[in-house]
């Protein structure tokens, strides 16, 4: 499976996220073969809770694996400090990212750390984030933690 294809799965999470109201960033983790492990999204809004972000969402619903360096890990948006952490932490081996330009969060540091980092500039993702955060910044504002 190619890293535009896994992305479409992310993408089409975000969408999901973004009609139940909350804000647009999908995930996915994959084997190394390409095995959609689980996916998710940004559920901040909807659950009430600020520690489900669509990695986290993804995590969880990939259940429990033997080992993690050999997933992907695939974001709409690059990866947030917290998201960062759950990569290093559990040793993920690489992570595509659909963009960087409405937000640039960990992923040098993670590819400074030996992470396979691919980043895809994707115009979905770009238009999606750029029109959520016009729409609601005061949202995107609390969800970066400004």
């Amino acid at each position: 499976m190619t890293p535009e294809r896994m992305l479409d799965i992310a993408v089409e999470e975000a969408r999901r996220g973004l009609a139940e109201g909350g804000i647009p960033i999908g995930a996915a983790l994959f084997s190394a073969d390409g095995e959609l492990l689980g996916a998710g999204h940004n559920r901040r809004v909807q659950n009430d809770d600020p520690s489900v972000h669509a990695e986290t969402d993804a995590f969880r619903a990939a259940g429990r694996q033997r080992g993690y360096r050999s997933t992907v890990m695939v974001t709409t948006l690059s990866p947030c400090w917290y998201c960062s952490g759950l990569v290093r932490q559990f040793n993920i081996g690489a992570v595509v990212i659909g963009e960087a330009r409405t937000f640039h969060g960990g992923h040098d540091w993670l590819a400074e750390h030996g992470v396979a980092v691919t980043l895809l500039d994707d115009e979905r993702c770009v238009t999606m984030m750029e029109d959520f955060i016009a729409a609601k910044p005061e949202l995107w504002a609390e969800d970066i933690g400004e």
